[in-house]
């Protein structure tokens, strides 16, 4: 995190124990608590419900729509500027900024799961949803304070180890979200599962009860003073502007959740007819299409919300001030720190983890091989998650002990050699030892890099914007990993079409010579293919995927140099004020 002047040396470094002792600092201690706050809610508003809806006799249909409840992670962003301007009567004066609003989130989230418990779906839906409602916009609001007090209570060098111990906790609470309710249901019954899962929350009460207060954090002023008061014209314009920030939400919404509900309920409002909905949903789930639909729709959204936020040309209005400097400051002081590179740095969170996204179609990969579902479920949710802690673990110390820049520049190789190991395994067959190799190394590398960008994207943050920059960071790295994510299955079938008699990926069919019987087999039937052929196809795929991995290494290396020459610039200056 920078001051709101410059830029933090980001290469900076702490060597205690090789980098280990920063893992036995308190505050990475409670980093573990709020991360597990942090990733309870989720499951539990829609994933674990649904199992709970499901035995109360409702159908798909109704079930499907409580995916809305957990819109709210995906639009944090929108909000975030009034989480960094607000404070909380009395209890910031005592708690700090960022850990009053951890604690009144979590009140709310506590009584929303609370309030859930003491429901019966079946003759209580409305109240089940509104509370699940309730309880997806303050979790996702929680997440925004937690990662703001993440990046404003440590410096630089341990945003790696704040960030493990984050995604740590994150990972026991959606264990312990997606599976232990589902057991005190099975043994006793679902209000009493709801009702632990609140007292759970508690862990995260006991994490803001023992957090230090964050380092600075201070409320930017939006100049008005030149601005004439009138109120009546305000809050008009207050309505009007509020409106649309609501129809961009819905709009955003639909994009970023590939569900058409929010944008068809807007459309409804104009007079959409019940037929023109349902083709709104149809061309919605359509592929590859409705994934070209959504990205333009989160793009329409952002238009949108640029639109609500702009002053009205030629007249000052407070409104307009407010909003412009809300949204538009964040974005105006990091244009400025990291004048030269700010867009290639946005670039490279675009583009850090995108030959990890678009691997979505490693499940029917690993049944192809003929794995069965125990196997993978052994290797993938056992062995694979022990893996990724580690990698999470050495990402942590990677920061504190070579610095961010170093790091960020290792992590964007990660993914990429990675995949490499998924082509290799392609060629192994259903072989359990190959499984397990692959999935480690690809864990332990998914681990590193996602720690690495998480503290990268936390140092590119200023005092008192922490958390509007950061969930706008956060919002935009997965963004053009859903589009191109969209081609990946047409890729491997067109690949494997290509490998067929003369075609120019032939020369690939002579690795799955000695492939099992059997193994690739109803695959290839599904795709009108040979095995051989469907085998080279997967090849290309994970090629491919690499192809794209080295764009974010390139560009990582041209980000890397720029941002050490600024940050030398500006140590120069700063000495020199000082001399």
């Amino acid at each position: 995190m920078s001051e709101s002047g410059g830029v933090k040396d980001a290469g900076k470094s702490v060597g205690g124990f090789g980098g280990l002792a920063v893992y036995g600092e308190r505050r990475v201690f409670v980093m573990l608590l709020l991360g597990f706050a942090a990733g309870l809610p989720n499951l539990l508003i829609f994933d674990t419900l649904s199992a709970w809806l499901r035995e109360s006799g409702l159908t798909l249909s109704v079930i499907g729509f409580f995916a809305l409840a957990t819109l709210s992670y995906s639009l944090k962003f929108i909000w975030a500027p009034l989480i960094d301007r607000t404070t909380i009567p009395v209890l910031t004066k005592y708690l700090g900024h960022r850990r009053s609003w951890m604690l009144v989130t979590q009140a709310v989230v506590i009584f929303g799961l609370w309030s859930i418990s003491g429901l019966n779906p079946s003759n209580a839906l409305l109240a089940v949803a509104c509370f699940a409602v309730l309880v997806g916009f303050f979790g996702a609001t929680q997440d925004i304070v937690i990662d703001a007090w993440r990046i404003e209570a440590a410096d630089d060098s341990r945003h790696g180890a704040m960030a493990a111990a984050y995604q740590m906790g994150y990972r026991v609470a959606m264990i312990v979200a997606g599976a232990v309710p589902l057991v005190l249901a099975d043994l006793y019954n679902w209000n009493l599962s709801y009702a632990v899962m609140a007292a759970l929350m508690g862990f995260g009460v006991m994490g803001v009860l023992l957090a230090p207060r964050e380092k600075a954090h201070s409320i930017r002023p939006i100049p008005v003073g030149d601005v004439p008061s009138r109120p009546p014209l305000e809050v008009l314009e207050w309505i009007a502007r509020l409106a649309v920030i609501a129809a961009a939400a819905m709009v955003i919404g639909s994009g970023l959740s590939g569900e058409a509900g929010p944008l068809n309920g807007l459309l409804g409002l104009f007079g959409l007819s019940e037929g023109g909905r349902e083709a709104v949903a149809e061309a919605w789930k359509a592929k590859p299409g409705g994934v070209y639909l959504q990205v333009l729709s989160v793009l329409g959204g952002l238009s949108l919300l640029v639109l609500a936020c702009w002053p009205i040309p030629g007249v000052k209005t407070r409104p307009g001030a407010y909003l412009a400097g809300s949204f538009g400051e964040p974005l105006k002081d990091f244009y400025k720190r990291f004048a030269g590179v700010a867009t290639l740095i946005l670039a490279l969170i675009c583009v850090y983890r995108l030959a990890d996204f678009v691997l979505n179609i490693m499940n029917p990969f690993y049944l192809d091989l003929g794995f069965t579902k125990t196997e993978l479920a052994e290797v993938r949710k056992v062995f694979g998650v022990i893996m990724t802690t580690l990698g999470v673990f050495v990402g942590g110390w990677s920061v504190a002990k070579l610095g961010l820049i170093r790091t960020m520049v290792i992590g964007a190789f990660m993914s990429p050699v990675s995949n490499l190991v998924f082509a290799w395994l392609a060629t192994q067959g259903p072989s359990l030892s190959a499984l397990t190799v692959a999935i480690g190394v690809d864990n332990v590398a998914t681990g590193y890099a996602g720690t690495a960008l998480i503290a990268y994207m936390s140092s590119l943050t200023s005092v008192g914007f922490t958390a509007t920059q950061y969930a706008l960071f956060s919002s935009l790295y997965a963004l053009p990993g859903k589009l191109i994510a969209s081609q990946s299955g047409r890729i491997v079938e067109a690949s494997a079409r290509a490998a067929e008699g003369s075609g120019p990926f032939a020369v690939l069919r002579g690795l799955f010579a000695r492939l099992p019987e059997g193994s690739l087999a109803a695959g290839a039937a599904t795709s009108g293919v040979t095995p051989q052929a469907l085998g080279a196809g997967y090849v290309v795929f994970f090629l491919y995927s690499t192809v794209i991995g080295v764009f974010a290494i390139g560009l990582a290396f041209v980000v890397a140099a720029k941002q050490t020459a600024l940050q030398e610039r500006h140590a120069a200056e700063q000495a020199k004020t000082k001399a």
